[in-house]
Order: C-alpha cells, then structure tokens, then sequence
C-alpha cells in the first residue's frame, strides 16, 4: 500500500487539486509515516474513522469537557476523562453507523484484548 499510496499523491499531486492546494501535498508528505498506518486498517474501519458528522459530534464532547475541567494534574487524569466521556457517549448512541458491525468484526482490538479499569 504505501507504494501505491505514494503513486496516487504524485497523480493527485500533478492534478488540479493538487496545484490548488499545495501545502496540502506538502503536510501529507511531511507525515507521510502517519498516514500509512490509518490504510493499514480495514475499509470499513477507515469509513468509520472519516465519518466526519459522528466524529465532529465526538469530537465536540471531547473538547467541551477538557475545556470545562480546565486543567488536568497528570496525563492519566486526561486520559480518565477522555474514557468516561468515551464511555458515556457510547451509551447515548442510539443507531449505530451501518458498518459499525463490520468494523468491529474486522478490528484488532476485540473486547477481549481492550479493557477499562475503574480505578
């Protein structure tokens, strides 16, 4: 993949878009070891992933508690935060996306190997 990745940004490089948005290219090259692995991960895990309307809403309630809580003693009480929100906006979640089965079928994590503590 990462071959034929970089043959697509040379094309998309050489393209319209690519002309217009320069510094586009430029910050995808400069990551480019970053962006290999989110095409590492089944297509439907990707659509999960860049399915902008639900990530924006999570996105939102991620940073609506960090900025409510200020300021954070330690990474790890950062990170508590983070899962409780996760947590509980897993709970609100009423229809799940079409490919969430999919996607958690195909993910390397299961609940098997992921697990919360609560301490």
């Amino acid at each position: 993949m990462p071959k034929a990745g970089l043959a697509a940004l040379d094309a998309f490089d050489e393209s319209f878009w690519g002309q217009k948005y320069p510094a586009l290219l430029q910050s995808w090259r400069r990551h480019w070891e970053q962006v290999i692995p989110f095409y590492a991960v089944s297509a439907p895990i990707r659509r999960m992933i860049y399915t902008t309307n639900a990530i924006e809403a999570l996105n939102s309630k991620l940073r609506r508690a960090v900025r409510t809580r200020g300021h954070f003693p330690g990474d790890e009480a950062a990170v508590k935060l983070l899962d409780l929100v996760l947590n509980h906006a897993a709970e609100e979640w009423k229809r799940p996306p079409r490919e969430w089965t999919e996607a958690k079928i195909s993910s390397p994590l299961s609940s098997a190997t992921c697990s919360h503590s609560d301490e």
